[in-house]
């Protein structure tokens, strides 16, 4: 029973971190747009990072 008076103030403290937590990334707009990070998996970026052909590098 004497465990009690020290989990339920315990217990409130991780609910108070978790509730500050979850304020704080509202307000920093972490939940603005959920879709487009989904979708920038589908863009292909590779292109600018690939090295460009020369016109001495074809062998006919």
């Amino acid at each position: 029973m004497q465990i009690l008076y020290l989990l339920i103030p315990l217990s409130l403290l991780l609910l108070g971190t978790a509730l500050a937590g979850l304020v704080w990334a509202v307000r920093k707009g972490q939940y603005d747009d959920l879709d487009s990070p989904a979708h920038k998996i589908l863009y292909d970026d590779d292109l600018d990072k690939m090295p460009k052909k020369k016109d001495s590098d074809k062998h006919d």
